[in-house]
């Protein structure tokens, strides 16, 4: 097993052996003292949750005040993740990744700290499963920031340009109206 750091402060891939052979395969998707490891502090899952999507689908970019473990179980799907925390030395920064029964066959986790803004874009033909395991429980009414998908701060390079979105993701701000004024936004 190995989780990688990525360009982006707080995300992480995780990658696990598969062992198969006529009746399928057996594959551990993460171990919590692995990740406590790599983050270097104490990871607590609260809440499991379950996203089923058609084909088309894009969902984000949203920033929940936890941090994720996501996991394509069914179907394909590209993730985006954006560094908006204002604060943070990565911040406008972008890492994309083919996740669940892509192409090439690898599959990957990946580890999402508080704050980073997560989406992903349904693939292929078939639904797409994405599940992913919470540091805390979902309360209604905290505020969760979210951005436009298609933010050309963010430039991200959507597989599919007329994706099927919520009206809640259709109406998300871009990443300047968000913020306001950043040192990033000048260069």
């Amino acid at each position: 097993m190995s989780v990688e750091a990525t360009a982006i402060d707080g995300l992480f891939v995780v990658r696990w052996d598969t062992f198969g052979d006529d009746r399928g395969f057996f594959r551990q998707t993460y171990q919590v003292k692995e990740l406590e490891e790599a983050l270097g502090r104490e990871v607590k899952f609260k809440q499991g949750n379950h996203s089923h999507s058609v084909p088309g689908v894009l969902r984000g970019f949203h920033a929940e005040p936890w941090d994720k473990c996501v996991y394509v179980v069914s179907g394909y799907a590209f993730a985006a993740i954006a560094d908006i925390r204002p604060d943070s030395p990565t911040f406008g920064k972008v890492e994309t990744f083919m996740l669940g029964e892509e192409p090439n066959g690898e599959r990957i986790r990946l580890y999402i700290s508080k704050g980073l803004a997560n989406s992903f874009l349904t693939l292929g033909v078939k639904n797409v499963d994405y599940l992913y395991d919470v540091t805390d429980y979902y309360q209604a009414g905290v505020v969760q920031p979210a951005v436009a998908w298609d933010d050309p701060d963010l430039a991200v390079d959507w597989p599919l340009q007329n994706p099927i979105l919520s009206e809640k993701d259709q109406a998300n701000p871009t990443l300047r109206e968000l913020i306001g004024d950043h040192p990033s936004f000048s260069s």
